[in-house]
């Protein structure tokens, strides 16, 4: 699957922008500070967010950048299709229906990657800002964060009572 820095960098930096909870615009260089991510990486990434309506600039004193819709109407496949990352896990161009063979045609495999990639998309469109900033995205990765936290507090509250 390929998924470059593209999307995961917006997804990033529009959770961050969530996150604040606030209306007040944020900088750009305030998202790329807390993020680690290049000012100018992200100048252009939020041009692409802005001409796609979702997020809006704020000129002046105090401006910067607001979300244009509340989290829990922003997908985060809406945010990276704006950076025009397409979520891709076949060889073949998609949508093409010729395949990535050398004799064009499709791989036996082609239909499971296919698939895959479907799976992924609809996985990103039911998943809001609001549901990352909220941490409502743990699934097997996240229970295995979850117990790990409780056994590093419990171990600590041990310690502690010693």
């Amino acid at each position: 699957m390929k998924l470059s820095t593209k999307g995961r960098y917006a997804v990033m930096a529009m959770v961050e922008l969530a996150s604040r909870g606030d209306a007040k615009p944020t900088t750009l260089a305030e998202i790329a500070e807390r993020q680690d991510i290049s000012l100018s990486y992200l100048e252009q990434l939020f041009a692409k967010l802005r001409r796609a309506g979702i997020v809006r600039s704020v000129r002046g004193p105090g401006g910067g950048y607001v979300l244009a819709f509340p989290p829990r109407d922003t997908r985060i496949s809406d945010i990276i299709i704006a950076v025009d990352e397409p979520v891709q896990v076949t060889r073949c161009k998609p949508g093409s229906p010729k395949g990535c063979t050398t004799d064009g045609s499709r791989c036996l495999t082609h239909d499971l990657w296919e698939e895959l990639g479907q799976q992924i998309r609809l996985f990103l469109a039911s998943v809001s800002l609001d549901d990352v900033c909220q941490r409502r995205v743990l699934g097997r990765s996240g229970q295995i964060h979850r117990d790990a936290l409780a056994a590093n507090v419990n171990g600590a509250a041990a310690n502690a009572a010693e």
